[in-house]
């Protein structure tokens, strides 16, 4: 096993991310929330866009986990070769891309790109994946990391209201053991992110509930207009 990959075990990767248009969509900011993440106990942190990696590379001594999210429809995250060797390139320790079975943006399947990366990158890969066939086909290719970040966000499996726990555990008893299991998606609270652990997840990543002051204050507003 990778030793950025078993120095995982058993912790907190967070989610540093802003979405387009929000007043924290700004690599110094992203940056400086990953050095407070990093001050809190998190393991690793992932990034999102290619200066964002950059900037928190430079500001945390934990892994990077780089993603390149271009499009909102269909395979977004880290869509193509071109995509994987960018995020390579700004600094990234561990790439992230799509690990789904849905056609890629530049018609190479994930096999292709897979192996296309392994020739120019010699760290970890990190499937994020919507079921359980896409997890072990990524986990056949050799994928160091099987998340289950776009569990409920693709037509593969119902959306839960909390991490998809079943497929989790189903996960946590068919994956190869050269692959780990990472728990990512809808993780909001620390009982969630517990259960996500005790269900099997190698770790759990959470990214709204620590890094999103809109969302946080969203789910706030709401409960006190409805008490």
């Amino acid at each position: 096993m990778h030793p950025l990959v078993s120095a995982l075990e058993g912790s907190l990767i967070v989610s540093c991310q802003a979405y387009p248009g929000e007043p924290m969509q700004d690599p110094r900011t992203m940056a400086q929330v990953a050095s407070a993440v990093q001050q809190g106990g998190a393991s690793a942190v992932r990034a999102q866009g290619l200066e964002e990696i950059a900037q928190v590379t430079s500001a945390v001594d934990v892994p990077v986990i780089g993603i390149w999210k271009d499009g909102v429809d269909g395979v977004f995250i880290t869509p193509t070769l071109e995509h994987c060797l960018a995020v390579i390139e700004a600094g990234a320790d561990i790439l992230a891309l799509d690990g789904t079975t849905r056609p890629r943006p530049d018609g190479r399947t994930l096999a292709q790109t897979v192996s296309a990366v392994r020739e120019h990158f010699d760290g970890p890969l990190m499937a994020d994946c919507d079921s359980l066939d896409s997890a072990l086909a990524a986990a056949e290719l050799g994928i160091e990391i099987i998340g289950t970040t776009l569990a409920g966000y693709t037509p593969a499996r119902p959306r839960t209201e909390g991490p998809d726990l079943e497929l989790l555990g189903e996960l946590a008893r068919q994956l190869p053991p050269t692959s780990v299991l990472v728990a990512e998606g809808r993780v909001h609270t620390p009982l969630q992110a517990a259960d996500a652990r005790a269900t099997g997840a190698f770790a759990v990543v959470v990214g709204t509930a620590i890094t999103h002051p809109t969302s946080i204050t969203r789910w706030f507003r709401t409960a006190v207009a409805d008490a």
